[in-house]
């Protein structure tokens, strides 16, 4: 390359009165002697702007005859260009000639220039196609104390290239200098063979600054914003001068600003007010200029430590330090870079004292005291020490400059900063688990970008979105392009709402982007609303001039520059940033070019642009809590949205930020929308995986496993099912041999698992019925048996179908279990005749299935019941069980015996194998049969309700699952009364029905009488009517309608086929009013009952003269009916129920006529004494009707307690009742009138001794609740033993309330205690 023609340097002038100017032989002498020298002088020495010029005295740089250029750094972009003017003007030289500045985007250097001033990153960068510097003869490190990581860099770069054993470039000379410097460190970091670099102090300024403390305590009635109040008034009071405040942040510029403000407008009445003006990096570039304007004296201007170093303030007299700045410091624990406010170092507090006293004396107060400054570190921490150090890594391996931590840093990172640093390039993609690079890092590293952002763009380049993703990482490179004055921040985020989205403000950059290409008059811009949905685009298209607004009109043509410019005023965005904007984004372009990228041809969706970004940004995502406003990020932080976030509505639950920055809170910023679906897509390099709960899934036939995915601690996805074999084929195939073949949870038609399961349900069976559970192996010799014959690659069912049909060709048995394998011992004793599989119930053989499961419902023996039949079960039957479990129900009987008789049955076991082999079996009730024979083997007098049947187990009895007709369950019980109840009224109305598809086919009669009626067991000579006929059930026959005994002998029973079973009905009449009818019942007491109404009926029939005779003479009528009209009742109800007990007694005696010849006898004898039996039932009724109104009028006055009243009450209601006649049986009626009695001494006595009855009440209750409890569970069916305890109750009451009275029976609380146990057994 050849070398540039240089430009002459001109004549060189020093300021005298500059302190530097006086050392300039010193330094010089310096310079020609050593390659590095270390320059240390105040704030306003002038090193800044000679030292470049005694680098050209000494002929360094192209236009002094060197041999490359005087590289100068400066740490800000402006410090850059204002110096390098200072110097151009100095030498009185045009600016780029010979002195100029290169900056990012922006070069004003002429070629054949010999002084480059530049940002200390411009120079890194110049080292990846430089590496060596040859385009420089010195380098000038100036602001060396701000300790950057591209300050640190270049040390230690330089260091490499200028020491060792053989020097790199031995010509090159190195100048480091500050006002507040580690002159020591930095001397021994450059140690050479001549010693340390050499130190050169430059003491002295233009103007002193004196130095003040003024501490404050922070209350809530004088705060920071008062101590600099009070600073600003003592200060002017010294003279005028414009004066430079340090406060922390942006937030504190405001608030000071504020309170100044109110302070001065009381101190300044009537005269013009001091300018107030802020100075931050967001300041808009108008604000800005007003800043660098000569003030008047009177000016206070409010800044952050932006104005530190590099800058200088024209006319600053003074200095008011807060001694507090926002540092960027990097959280090992967060993994975030932090903005927090710390105390500011004595280096960063002399920096601040020396911008004051460059115009004339200087004061500068320090709002703490002297003893705070000295506790303070000196210098301020380097930014390596409190940075990521990703991009650093990333560089230098790219360079092949070695690794961090053998890179000769000024002060060596921490290994917690370079493990994260590693650990962010990881996550990046760009290294692998040996911490070298991949191609995604070797492409990282050429990109001059942060390696987020490089990320980014190669994301996109692979998506098809890298137009977009350009747009948006320019975005992310510079500051916020929208303004928000102070003064006007509403209107601001009024005309900002216009580029506000949804959901993305990475798609709000693409709308400004948009915005101002338009401005631009770009035909085609990017258009995001095209990366959106169809639903969208529409929405957007009808909304889009109502939310623009009247200053958002679309140009349809260029704009001119002011016109741009004025636009862009007009809606809050900063003109100057655009420019670095679009500077930034042309130079992505460049670099794109550069690498032979092409650019998206057609608009990028939503996902493309947000996959591309979540590349970047994987450390940055966040799952919004359930309860809180904040999001659950990586590692387990917590971070909130920025309330300054450009988002039209709240984000959704998943998200990413480009950026965590913790002032108050850690808050995200640059904020998008995401679904947790794209994360594993882009993410799979660091996701934890954890799989749970392995199963086997019947359906799948496979195992699975539930995948639960973590990033950083955030769960992307749980119970994701995924084949389990794939990742653990040996567990897989445990899993399987013992869940789908040991279980039989596999539904396939392979011929070997019928055939074991078949087996094994055999021999469960021979278990069940002997319980016994030790017949069947366990399950791990048949797993054994299985993994033993199974290939080791078989873990799913369609393994195993694949190699069986191949090896089925050569074992034809293959996988089949044999009978001998499965069982441990031979099931001695285990029959069909002593397990049967059906049992004969109610006419009707029933399955029988039975089960070893202590605690189950059908643990024991359960029957299998039709409903038609379940009302014919008899009772006793089913105490027996079946032969098989005969023994072990006696033996618990005869076990549950008190001692003494159980002492002479011993052994037990013996005993009960001999009454079972003695006794025939189901002859009878067992108890019974048990109890006379121990009896007879005791010669004690052992009571049925010794038996204990409460201490029996549950499988001792039998389980009873009644089914419809179409198999379903309707009830299941070990307590069949209870079933009976339930479901009698339904198992009667199917017995009905199945009678009636008989269809006049009416079966021969049982040729055996019943022994518990007295009708007839003869053949019927004619034909039956249908059962329910009469119902109109009859299947279409008309049913026959008698009103004498005109249908020949009515027999007790008949017998009705269903299929191969057999069942018996029981014809009853069925009294319809005017005439009776024949229907046929499956209860013989149903069919008594309704047989005996019936048949008082015809009765009746036969005597109508009579009847209407004794309806108009029945003694004292109309007395007792204004009795029985307190029951509710009328005197021709009354008068009904006296006829029909009459009838019941005069001729329905039992027992009852079965046929012609027998009913017209029964009528005839009759006819004679019904006149005296009605008058003998009248009699009776009245004196009950008359008893109980006595009662009811006692209870009324007697007033009682409410206890005893209700007791009273609903005793009275139970013992007359409306149809007390008909429903009371006769000799139970006799006994009413001294019930009532009884219950009228008892309200007498209850006055005199209310505790006494109480007491006799306490005896009676829990007795008559269990009568009561016991009546609902039964559910109107008839219980003899039950109506015998009723009466029993009625007598103890008597007993206990009115014993005068007598009772014709010994009655206590004992015996009927012992009444009740021998009901409950």
């Amino acid at each position: 390359m050849p070398l540039p023609t240089a430009h002459p340097v001109p004549p060189i002038v020093y300021p005298e009165s500059l302190p530097v100017s006086a050392r300039r032989a010193e330094i010089a002498q310096a310079i020609r002697e050593h390659p590095v020298v270390i320059v240390c002088g105040e704030t306003g020495s002038g090193k800044t702007t000679q030292l470049p010029k005694i680098a050209l005295e000494l002929g360094r740089g192209w236009g002094a005859g060197g041999r490359g250029l005087i590289g100068h750094t400066q740490p800000r972009r402006i410090a850059a260009s204002s110096v390098a003017k200072r110097i151009a003007e100095e030498l009185n030289s045009p600016l780029g000639e010979v002195v100029g500045y290169k900056v990012r985007f922006q070069d004003r250097l002429q070629r054949g220039a010999s002084v480059k001033l530049m940002t200390d990153g411009i120079l890194l960068a110049e080292t990846q196609t430089d590496p060596l510097l040859k385009a420089y003869d010195t380098i000038i490190v100036d602001e060396a104390h701000e300790r950057s990581l591209n300050i640190d860099f270049l040390l230690g770069h330089l260091k490499q290239i200028l020491q060792g054993p053989k020097p790199k470039r031995p010509d090159l000379k190195v100048i480091v200098t500050s006002a507040t410097i580690d002159a020591d460190r930095f001397a021994k970091h450059f140690e050479g063979k001549l010693g340390p670099a050499p130190v050169i102090q430059v003491s002295g300024r233009l103007f002193p600054v004196e130095q003040r403390w003024r501490p404050f305590e922070e209350s809530r009635e004088h705060d920071l914003n008062d101590a600099i109040a009070d600073a600003v008034d003592e200060l002017w009071r010294e003279g005028s001068g414009d004066i430079l405040v340090f406060l922390p942040g942006e937030r504190e510029i405001r608030e000071a600003a504020d309170h100044l403000r109110k302070h001065l407008l009381q101190q300044h009445r009537g005269g013009p007010q001091p300018d107030i003006l802020p100075l931050f990096a967001r300041l808009s570039q108008e604000e800005q200029d007003r800043v660098f304007q000569a003030g008047n004296g009177r000016r206070i201007v409010l800044a952050t430590n932006v104005a530190e170093t590099s800058l200088t303030v024209p006319g600053i007299r003074y200095v008011v330090d807060a001694g507090t700045a926002r540092v960027k410091r990097y959280s090992y624990r967060n993994k975030v870079e932090q903005l927090q406010v710390e105390p500011i170092s004595q280096a960063a507090a002399n920096q601040r004292a020396g911008r004051c006293g460059r115009v004339a004396d200087g004061i500068c107060i320090r709002l703490y005291d002297e003893k705070d400054y000295a506790g303070r570190a000196r210098f301020t921490d380097p930014e390596i020490l409190r940075s990521s150090l990703a991009g650093v890594i990333l560089r230098m391996k790219a360079l092949g400059l070695g690794t961090v931590e053998q890179f000769p840093f000024l002060e060596p990172p921490p290994n917690k900063a370079i493990a994260d640093g590693y650990a962010l390039l990881n996550e990046l993609g760009a290294t692998d688990d040996d911490n070298e690079l991949t191609p995604i890092g070797h492409e990282l590293a050429k990109l001059p970008l942060d390696p987020r952002v490089g990320r980014m763009i190669l994301a996109a380049r692979d998506r098809q979105a890298l137009a977009e993703v350009l747009v948006i990482a320019s975005a992310l490179s510079v500051q916020d392009v929208r303004d928000r004055p102070l003064e006007a921040q509403q209107a601001a985020d009024a005309k900002h709402k216009l580029f506000d989205d949804e959901k993305s403000e990475f798609m709000g950059y693409l709308k400004l982007w948009k915005w101002l290409e338009e401005g631009r008059g770009h035909a085609n811009p990017v258009r995001p609303e095209l990366v959106e949905g169809p639903a969208q685009n529409r929405e957007r298209a009808s909304t889009s001039s109502a939310r623009a607004g009247p200053g958002a009109t679309t140009p349809t043509h260029k704009l001119s520059n002011r016109q741009q410019e004025q636009r862009l005023r007009e809606h809050f965005v900063s003109p100057r940033r655009v420019r670095e904007w679009r500077d930034i984004h042309s130079q992505l372009h460049t670099v794109v070019a550069e690498h032979g990228w092409r650019l998206n041809g057609s608009p990028a969706t939503y996902e493309q642009i947000h996959l591309a970004m979540l590349a970047g940004l994987l450390g940055n995502v966040g799952c919004k809590s359930d309860d809180e406003d904040w999001y659950l990020g990586a590692r387990g932080i917590k971070f909130w949205r920025h309330p300054g976030a450009h988002l039209s509505k709240k984000p959704g639950r998943w998200l990413i930020a480009a950026e965590l920055v913790e002032t108050t809170r850690l808050f995200g910023r640059s904020l998008a929308a995401i679904e947790p679906q794209w994360i594993p897509g882009v993410a799979g390099h660091l996701l934890k995986k954890q799989l749970l709960e392995p199963h086997w899934e019947k359906k799948a036939a496979e195992v699975v496993a539930l995948e639960r995915a973590t990033l950083y601690g955030i769960v992307v996805y749980n119970n994701k099912r995924v084949n389990f074999g794939n990742v653990d084929p040996v567990a897989a195939r445990e899993i399987f041999i013992r869940e789908a073949l040991v279980n039989g949870e596999w539904d396939t038609k392979l011929p070997f698992v019928s055939h074991n399961a078949k087996l094994i349900a055999q021999v469960e069976e021979l278990e069940h019925k002997s319980r016994r559970q030790d017949v069947l192996v366990d399950d791990e010799l048949i797993f054994a048996f299985y993994d033993q014959q199974l290939p080791k690659d078989v873990h799913s069912g369609a393994s195993l179908e694949r190699w069986y049909r191949d090896e089925l060709k050569r074992q034809p048995k293959l996988l089949m279990l044999s009978k001998d394998e499965l069982m441990r011992h031979e099931a001695a004793g285990i029959t069909t005749a002593a397990f049967p599989k059906t049992i004969r119930l109610g006419g009707i053989g029933c399955s029988v299935s039975y089960l070893h499961e202590p605690g189950d419902a059908k643990d024991g023996l359960t029957v299998t019941v039709p409903i038609y039949a379940l009302n014919q079960v008899n009772e006793e039957r089913c105490e027996w069980l079946v032969p098989g479990l005969l023994k072990d129900k006696v033996l618990a009987l005869v076990k549950s015996l008190h001692q003494r008789p159980r002492s002479r049955l011993v052994p037990l076991p013996d005993y009960a194998a001999e009454f079972c082999e003695l006794t025939p079996f189901a002859q009878g009730a067992l108890i019974d049969t048990l109890l006379k024979a121990v009896r007879e083997r005791t010669q004690l007098a052992v009571q049925r309700g010794d038996f204990k049947l409460e201490t029996l187990q549950p499988h001792l009895f039998m389980n009873f699952r009644v089914v419809g007709d179409d198999g379903r369950q309707l009830g299941m019980g070990r307590h069949l009364p209870t079933l009976k109840a339930e479901l009698g009224a339904q198992a009667r109305s199917a017995f009905q029905a199945l009678a009636a598809l008989k269809l006049g086919k009416v079966e021969e009669p049982s040729p055996q009488p019943s022994p518990a009626s007295g009708r007839g067991g003869r053949p019927v000579p004619l034909p039956l009517p249908l059962a329910g006929e009469g119902r109109g059930e009859g299947g279409g026959v008309a049913s026959a309608k008698y009103t004498a005994w005109t249908f020949g002998e009515l027999p007790e029973l008949m017998e009705i086929r269903r299929g191969a079973q057999s069942l018996v009905g029981f014809p009853a009449l069925i009294d319809k009013g005017v005439h009776v009818e024949i229907e046929v019942f499956d209860e013989p007491t149903v069919a008594a009952s309704r047989h005996h109404a019936g048949l008082r009926r015809l009765v009746a029939l036969q005597l109508k003269e009579p009847l209407k005779y004794l309806e108009k003479n029945i003694p004292d009528l109309t007395r007792m009916a204004v009795a029985y009209m307190a029951l509710g009742g009328t005197t021709e109800e009354l008068r009904q129920q006296i006829i029909d007990v009459a009838v019941d007694r005069a001729f329905l005696a039992e027992p009852l006529p079965t046929d012609a010849p027998a009913f017209t006898k029964r009528v005839d004898e009759g006819r004679a004494r019904l006149n005296l039996i009605a008058q003998d039932v009248a009699r009776q009724a009245g004196v009950v009707l008359a008893e109980q109104a006595v009662a009811v009028r006692k209870l009324k006055d007697a007033r009682p307690a409410k206890e005893v009243a209700d007791d009273v009450a609903a005793q009275l209601a139970r013992l007359v009742p409306k149809r007390f006649l008909i429903d009371t049986p006769w000799p139970a009626l006799q006994h009413l009138p001294r019930y009532l009695k009884a219950v009228t001494l008892r309200l007498d006595k209850w006055r005199a001794d209310p505790a006494r009855d109480a007491a006799r009440l306490a005896e009676l209750r829990p007795l008559e609740q269990r009568f009561l409890r016991r009546l609902a569970d039964l559910k109107g069916a008839g219980d003899a033993r039950l109506d015998e305890f009723r009466w029993l109750l009625e007598e103890l009451r008597v007993s206990l309330f009115a014993q005068e009275l007598r009772t014709p029976q010994p009655v206590s609380v004992k015996r009927l205690q012992k009444a009740w146990e021998q009901i409950e057994r």
